[in-house]
């Protein structure tokens, strides 16, 4: 079987690579926070829970990654802008997760949890392509 990838697939290809950019940018806050809160490499946490909210924004954001990745790229295939718009909920709602970390009050990681919206729709729609596929839808 032959999968025709619609151009649409192209906002998709520049949703997926904007994560470059929250990536990047939570890295520099975690390296910012080091500074800050005297915190030297190696060491992954500190003393100051207000270097390890920074930190674990970016640690738990590293860590969903490649679930966001795989559901965007898969659910992008069948439905690519809804797909996009997806990722872009995904995003917007992982830098709402982490200006609230941020704060050092680890309840404010809550602000991000409309992100969710985004990848359960990629799920859906991963398993929707799967389905279809398959024959079955």
């Amino acid at each position: 079987m032959l999968i025709d990838i619609s151009s649409d697939y192209g906002y998709v290809v520049l949703v997926v690579s904007s994560t470059w950019i929250l990536l990047n940018w939570m890295g520099m806050k975690v390296f910012e926070a080091r500074r800050v809160y005297s915190v030297p490499y190696p060491k992954m946490y500190s003393g100051d829970d207000r270097f390890n909210c920074v930190q674990r924004a970016h640690q738990n954001t590293l860590e969903v990654y490649p679930t966001y990745l795989i559901l965007q790229i898969l659910g992008g295939l069948y439905a690519p802008k809804l797909g996009a718009v997806c990722g872009l909920i995904w995003i917007a709602g992982r830098v709402a997760y982490a200006l609230g970390y941020y704060t050092g009050d680890p309840e404010k990681r809550k602000w991000g949890a409309f992100g969710y919206i985004g990848l359960l729709t990629l799920l859906v729609c991963a398993v929707m392509f799967g389905l279809s596929l398959l024959g079955l839808f």
